[in-house]
This record gives structure tokens, C-alpha cells and sequence, in this order.
């Protein structure tokens, strides 16, 4: 069993005590879902945690429907069961943030099919010259009437080719760079929007490129107001990037659980692994990854649900520091297993490739570092 000892830590209420443990004994029913058919698993996935109820904390109305705690803590318990069902959670959330935090109300009408689990969602910002600098977006937004045209292409979209409805970045002009850029929300029935490539992955889970080819969109199809999308995008990033942290402390505090059983009962020169004072040492440089980033994790967290307007420090630091970590955990987790670490199936191979792709999503480590670094000469 994972350590659970963290519940007890001052950062949460007795509430979040209650989700962790209703949500963990759900885990231990429901998965890991079968991953044959990635689309139809994600689609599963959503259903069922829409059925359970625990879709309801991925959005609401207005940012205080946005518990991150909540959220963090169950990204980390999903992940330490099965990565596509963290992925298929945090999808929801994402992708409707922007109209959970900027929304109008007939807007939110769409969270209540994806708390539900009856509409699944995206959030389609990256472009093919466009990752972590938002602000170089070429996607285009013009005015044609009362409404909008939409030109362009956007890649690397979570839940591609699946989602229902998409909120979409494109720039409108109001200004150069990340001025000009606005939100809209677009269902995936649209026509001019295409599926214009598939993306297979090592942790494989829907992905596409998508194309916007003369899509018109009415007036109330923005959200928010023109010209102020990058703020939109910033202030759902501030949200969910200590969220992308606790599910690599999900992978790693799974990856340290399935080591110590493994260290315990294999035996190398006529005693166990765990006897070996150099396994004792991965095992404490593991367990220290794992408990210090927790605690930067649920730090950010609490600091946002204390009523932060802006956490980027700490969610960048959560962020950084977890997905780094993860990966490092993982790696020796691997190493310890031996030739089965490697062997396709087991539950060690699956997470070494499951993280490797939180370190590059929703701002690359790098960025991430420049984000500390600005804070931090800013005072």
C-alpha cells in the first residue's frame, strides 16, 4: 500500500481525507482500464469517473469551483493506478478551464456534460511553431459580421480526434505578440475543423492536429473578452501545472512502492536486495524525491486555494521539481529491477514511459526554470 502518511499534513482539511480514500478504494476496483483501445479507454475512463462523481471537481463556476488540492490529489492517486485514467481526469479539467475561470453561463452549459462524463474535452493551444512561447501563436481569429472565422492548425491536442468541444487560442490582432491572442469555444461538429493527423506516442494515449479551414463561429463563441487570451491561457496553466507535478509524484511513489516489494523478496549473494547498503541508498535517495515533492506540490496548492491571484512560483517550482524527480525515481526503480525493468508489460517499463512526457507538456522543464528565475529577480 502507498504511504498515506502526507493526508495528515496541515495542507488539507478533513475533506480532502475523505476524497483520497473514496477515491482510492475506487481505484482499487476499477483499474487499470484496458489500454487495447486507447480512444475507447479514454472514453471509458471519463464515463466512469463522471459516474463515480469525482468529475465534478474539474470544473464549475468561476475559480473557486477549482479546489487544487482536490485536484492534485486526485491526479497523484489515479496516476499511481493507471496513467490514462490520470490523463483522461485531467483532460476535463483543462480543457473546460477556461470556462470554468472565464466563462459565460451558457458556456458553462458544456461542464455540466463533462463533469458528467458525457462530453469529453481539449484544450488546443500548442501550434506546430508555437510550444512554450504562447505568444508566437499564428492561429487566426477574424471578425466576419457578428461572429468569428477561424484559420489555422494547432498540434499536439490531448484527447485530438475524441473531444467533444475544444477551447481554442488563436490571435485577433488587438495587439502584437500576447496581447492580441483570444479563447473561443468550439464543438468538435464545427464544420472546417479537421483531424488532420493522429500522433502516436511512447505512452500512447489520443493526440492529433487539428486544422481550422474557414471555421465560423457565432459572437458568444469567445470567451472572456478580445485580446486577452494569453491571460485566459496563463491563468488555467497557474491552475494545472502543480496538477502535472502530483501526477509524477503518482508515477514515482508507484515506482519506489513496486521497488521495495521487489528489493524485498529478491536475493542476490544470499540476501535480500534491501540488505545491500548501496539498494538502501537509491531506496533513501527515492523516498526523499518522492516526500519533497509532495511537499512542493501540495504547498502550491494550498497557496492558490488560500486565494493566491497567482502562484506561478510555486506551481513552477512544484512542477519542475516533481517531473525531474519522477523521472530520476523511475530510472532507478528500472535499474533495481534489473532485466525485468525493462521488459515490456511490467509496471516499471509502463511509468518510465508514462513520465517522460511531463517533463516536456504544459511548459518544458527549461521554461520552467526561466519562470523561477524571472520570479525570483522580481522579487
Amino acid at each position: 500500500m502507498a504511504d498515506r502518511s502526507f493526508l495528515d499534513w496541515p495542507f488539507f482539511e478533513d475533506r480532502h481525507r475523505t476524497l483520497a480514500l473514496s477515491l482510492e478504494s475506487w481505484c482499487e476496483s476499477a483499474l487499470p482500464a484496458d489500454h487495447g483501445d486507447v480512444d475507447a479507454a479514454c472514453r471509458g475512463l471519463v464515463a466512469a469517473l463522471g459516474h463515480a462523481g469525482f468529475l465534478r471537481h474539474s470544473g464549475g463556476a468561476g475559480a473557486a469551483a477549482l479546489d487544487v488540492r482536490s485536484l492534485c490529489l486526485i491526479r497523484e492517486t489515479l496516476a499511481r493506478h493507471d496513467g490514462l485514467a490520470d490523463f483522461a481526469f485531467a483532460m476535463q479539467g483543462l480543457g473546460m478551464g477556461p470556462v470554468t475561470l472565464f466563462g459565460t453561463e451558457a458556456q458553462r452549459a458544456w461542464l455540466d456534460e463533462t463533469r458528467a462524463g458525457r462530453a469529453i474535452s481539449a484544450f488546443a493551444l500548442s501550434e506546430p511553431r508555437s510550444g512554450s512561447d504562447v505568444a508566437n501563436i499564428e492561429t487566426t481569429a477574424r471578425r466576419d459580421g457578428n461572429g468569428w472565422v477561424l484559420d489555422g492548425e494547432k498540434t499536439w491536442i490531448s484527447n485530438g480526434g475524441i473531444a467533444d468541444v475544444y477551447t481554442v487560442f488563436a490571435r485577433t490582432g488587438e495587439a502584437p505578440g500576447a496581447r492580441g491572442l483570444s479563447c473561443f469555444l468550439v464543438p468538435a461538429d464545427t464544420p472546417g475543423l479537421e483531424i488532420a493527423e493522429r500522433i502516436e506516442v511512447i505512452a500512447p494515449h489520443p493526440l492529433a492536429r487539428i486544422r481550422f479551414d474557414g471555421l465560423k463561429l457565432p459572437a458568444d463563441a469567445l470567451i472572456g473578452e478580445p485580446g486577452k487570451g494569453f491571460r485566459i491561457a496563463m491563468s488555467v496553466l497557474d491552475v494545472f501545472r502543480s496538477t502535472v507535478g502530483a501526477a509524477a509524484l503518482g508515477f514515482a511513489r508507484r515506482a519506489l512502492d513496486e521497488t521495495l516489494a521487489r528489493v524485498r523478496k529478491r536475493e542476490l549473494f544470499g540476501a535480500p536486495l534491501a540488505e545491500l547498503q548501496m539498494v538502501q541508498g537509491h531506496l533513501a535517495d527515492m523516498a526523499l524525491g518522492v516526500d519533497s515533492s509532495a511537499l512542493l506540490i501540495y504547498r502550491a496548492a494550498w497557496t492558490k486555494d488560500m486565494g493566491a491571484e497567482r502562484v506561478s512560483r510555486e506551481a513552477a517550482m512544484a512542477k519542475l521539481h516533481a517531473t525531474e524527480t519522477a523521472q530520476k525515481v523511475i530510472d532507478a526503480a528500472v535499474q533495481l529491477h534489473g532485466g525485468d525493468g525493462v521488459r515490456s508489460g511490467e509496471v516499471v517499463e509502463s511509468l518510465y514511459r508514462e513520465i517522460r512526457a511531463l517533463r516536456i507538456y504544459e511548459g518544458a522543464s527549461d521554461v520552467q526554470k526561466v519562470v523561477i528565475a524571472r520570479q525570483v529577480l522580481g522579487g
